[in-house]
């Protein structure tokens, strides 16, 4: 929701905003996430990535909880939902949008699934990046306002930091049993320390991108202080926290950098 919430602010600000596109957008981004995640469940199951032995919260497939099959379907019927109000969307606006929209699908299920994952090949954080950052900041503040500005780009890139330093704690979190898989997350590639400095890069650069626009969302400055300090930590709670906190901060900076852009 953070990165439609930053792109509305935008569209706001320049003067275009509009609630049916907006909502479309919304209901795209929140059906991307649940397939990505869904997709992911089942095909690190499938190729042995997850096990009941994981570190994490607990995963649907893995833990038996729910039959592979089904996390599959949800997968599909999540993009599904994505694909047929953004086909309904592109259509209303503009169907150069299709082209972004078949994009995001295939980077969804591509991420662990197919023959080549790229999540295994360390590019999760690029993909995530420009799809859960880039896009989907700057996609919403298109669809309202049929234009996308400077301050868009610039939430695309806070947006989009804050969403990899998500899945950098992720990945540190499980680098012993996704080296053991074959899974060659970027995190496994840099090695716990150097993984580290990236996840302070990322925090910085969002905070960067948002003066861009305004100060406001220096205010959780203490709050990704926090989560980079967690990040220390090897034991599994910990960084279970950690990347519950970084959750709550990109929430945080968007309803902040919303606020700013709104008054400015």
């Amino acid at each position: 929701m953070s990165p439609v919430l930053v792109g509305t602010a935008v569209a706001v600000h320049d003067g275009g905003a509009r609630l049916l596109p907006g909502l479309a957008a919304l209901v795209v981004a929140i059906a991307m996430q649940l397939g990505v995640n869904y997709a992911n469940d089942y095909s690190d199951f499938v190729r042995g990535a997850d096990t009941p032995r994981r570190r994490g919260p607990v995963r649907a497939a893995a833990s038996g909880v729910i039959p592979p099959r089904q996390v599959r379907m949800a997968a599909v019927v999540a993009f599904g939902v994505a694909a047929v109000v953004g086909l309904a969307l592109s259509l209303a606006v503009d169907w150069r949008l299709l082209i972004v929209g078949v994009l995001a699908v295939a980077a969804g299920w591509l991420y662990t699934g197919g023959p080549r994952p790229y999540g295994y090949l360390g590019l999760g954080e690029v993909f995530v990046f420009v799809f859960f950052g880039l896009f989907a900041t700057c996609g919403t503040a298109y669809v309202e306002a049929l234009r996308v500005s400077g301050l868009a780009w610039a939430g695309g890139v806070a947006t989009g930091c804050l969403a990899c330093a998500i899945l950098v704690l992720n990945n540190l979190r499980d680098i012993e049993s996704d080296a053991a898989a074959g899974k060659r997350t970027l995190a496994v590639r840099l090695g716990p320390r150097r993984t580290r400095v990236l996840l302070a890069g990322l925090l910085v650069l969002a905070f960067l991108a948002g003066l861009a626009a305004h100060a406001l969302p220096l205010l959780v400055t203490p709050l990704a202080f926090y989560v980079w300090r967690l990040s220390a930590s090897r034991e599994a709670p910990v960084l279970v926290g950690a990347l519950k906190r970084c959750a709550e901060l990109e929430v945080l900076f968007a309803l902040l950098w919303t606020l700013g852009v709104l008054a400015w």
